[in-house]
């Protein structure tokens, strides 16, 4: 019963960060989006560690300590700060600042996953807050941090039409 649980929660997860990539103007990391995810070690971990209202990743990590599946997504994801990370020396990871488009991917990516996993108690601060309660635990460069944390802000006090419209011009100003 999880496979089509979880199956069914991908794809709307997919459909939902499409429609909003191709309102920035991305249109092949929209149609790209989380293909990884079908993968044998992302899709295996994500069935049988499916909750419906969180990622199955958090409760990998509880269970076994790490989570495969995240090790294996991020590492192919761009839209993910962690993706931007190099080895800085002995024990030291360097964030490195994305993209323009790979940020404005990870906005809509964050905006798709709260309306997924909040459904009706879903609002437009809830990205923010998602952020929020993360902040320093996430390897993240800090201008990447800045304008995250700027969109999710536009989000949360100007709506979904208007940060979307501002994403596209970041994009479209910083190619």
């Amino acid at each position: 019963m999880n496979f089509f649980k979880h199956l069914k929660t991908v794809t709307r997860h997919r459909r939902e960060v499409r429609k909003l990539c191709f309102k920035c103007g991305l249109i092949r990391q929209g149609l790209t989006h989380d293909l990884s995810k079908f993968s044998r070690a992302e899709f295996k971990a994500g069935v049988k560690y499916y909750q419906g209202y969180r990622s199955p990743q958090a409760k990998e990590r509880e269970v076994l300590g790490y989570s495969a599946a995240w090790l294996h997504h991020k590492g192919r994801n761009k839209h993910h700060a962690e993706y931007w990370t190099d080895s800085g020396g002995v024990g030291a990871i360097s964030p490195v600042a994305m993209p323009p488009r790979y940020l404005a991917e990870m906005v809509c990516d964050r905006i798709a996953a709260s309306k997924i996993y909040k459904g009706e108690n879903y609002h437009d601060g809830c990205p923010l807050e998602y952020f929020e309660e993360r902040k320093g635990r996430v390897v993240m460069h800090p201008k990447t941090a800045e304008k995250l944390e700027y969109f999710l802000t536009m989000l949360k006090d100007e709506g979904e039409k208007k940060t979307l419209k501002e994403l596209k011009k970041f994009v479209k100003e910083n190619k």
